[in-house]
């Protein structure tokens, strides 16, 4: 999968975009993310054209990256939630209004990603990536054929199996079994996602975020739950690695690029998320995280062999058992927190 993009890229090189059209005195941009999801080695470029550094730190979810900023993490810039998150900052008042005027490349990204549910308006984000949550295992350790969310809790695979450690995509793969929509608010339905989730533990290996990496590369576990784009990049590395789309059902995502609110450099966060749009960078972010883009003239120029990647670019008969998380009441986020607590205590 990696490299397909450079075909493109190599055709397309960096020191041929465009300067922006603004000017920016030097200075610089605290970028925070998620790990394993950019290019690192477009910072130069960007630092070449604007002048503006880029310092970069990572974090491993969204409850993660909330409770950074909760705690008075104004010293970032630029952030990279998901959906859910990003409205709950909204709601919240963490984020600030992005000026689209020092953001022009917006219009490069297709309007399907645009005036979500988590920011109806379109003022306090910018897509960045896409994709959907599934299960990765290892063909050589599980012979048997792997279609939902259910063989998660086959104990056949006792002390092999990883689960998301996040509350809302753990509970999430549970509620897919139970039939239940993912944005539930009924206690009684999480409750009872919340047993499976307690009889799922027993067998686990553990719950575990970029740790994944490691450990299904490395077989040092059989199967767990992730996000397609970090599949790919695992495929690429074992190809005994295998990816598949639950039956039942499962998360399709978008994260997206936001300013937190109190932003010590706003003008040069725009710059770098208007930078982050240019189709170039599209393309070359796609080849490092391997996250589907939700720039237009970015897909566009992909292979067909990239397009027709049924884990990127799922097909729309896939996608319409998908769920996009909203933001959900804060009694019910409470709830959660209190579950998960129990949960992993």
């Amino acid at each position: 999968m990696k490299k397909i993009a450079l075909i493109i890229v190599a055709v397309m090189l960096f020191s041929l975009l465009p300067a922006c059209g603004k000017s920016y005195p030097n200075g610089e941009v605290n970028v925070y993310n998620w790990g394993e999801n950019i290019d690192e080695s477009i910072f130069d470029d960007f630092e070449k054209k604007t002048g503006i550094k880029v310092n970069y730190k990572t974090y491993q979810s969204n409850e993660q990256l909330y409770s950074v900023l909760k705690q008075g993490g104004s010293s970032y810039d630029v952030i990279i939630p998901s959906d859910y998150m990003i409205s709950r900052l909204i709601d919240e008042d963490m984020l600030e209004k992005i000026n689209f005027d020092n953001v022009p490349n917006i219009a490069n990204i297709d309007s399907r990603y645009l005036n979500q549910a988590f920011d109806p308006q379109n003022e306090y984000s910018v897509p960045y990536t896409w994709g959907v949550t599934g299960i990765i295992y290892n063909s050589k350790l599980i012979k048997d054929e792997i279609t939902d969310w259910t063989d998660m809790y086959n104990s056949a695979y006792s002390g092999q199996i990883l689960q998301f450690d996040n509350s809302r995509d753990a509970f999430a793969s549970a509620l897919f079994i139970l039939g239940y929509n993912v944005n539930t608010t009924d206690k009684a339905q999480i409750d009872e996602a919340y047993q499976l989730l307690k009889q799922q533990k027993p067998i686990l290996q553990g719950y575990f975020m970029d740790e994944m990496y490691d450990k299904l590369e490395g077989g040092e576990a059989a199967i767990g739950a992730y996000y397609a784009g970090d599949a790919l990049l695992m495929m690429e590395n074992n190809p005994d690695l295998k990816f598949v789309i639950p039956e039942s059902g499962s998360n399709m995502f978008i994260d997206a690029m936001c300013i937190p609110k109190g932003a010590k450099n706003k003008d040069n966060a725009e710059a770098f998320i208007n930078f982050m749009c240019e189709t170039d960078v599209c393309l070359a972010n796609m080849d490092v995280t391997c996250y589907a883009t939700p720039s237009k003239p970015a897909y566009d120029a992909l292979p067909d062999e990239v397009k027709n990647n049924p884990i990127m670019f799922p097909s729309d008969d896939v996608l319409d058992k998908c769920q996009i998380y909203i933001n959900l009441p804060t009694d019910i986020n409470d709830y959660y927190a209190k579950l998960w607590t129990d949960l992993k205590s």
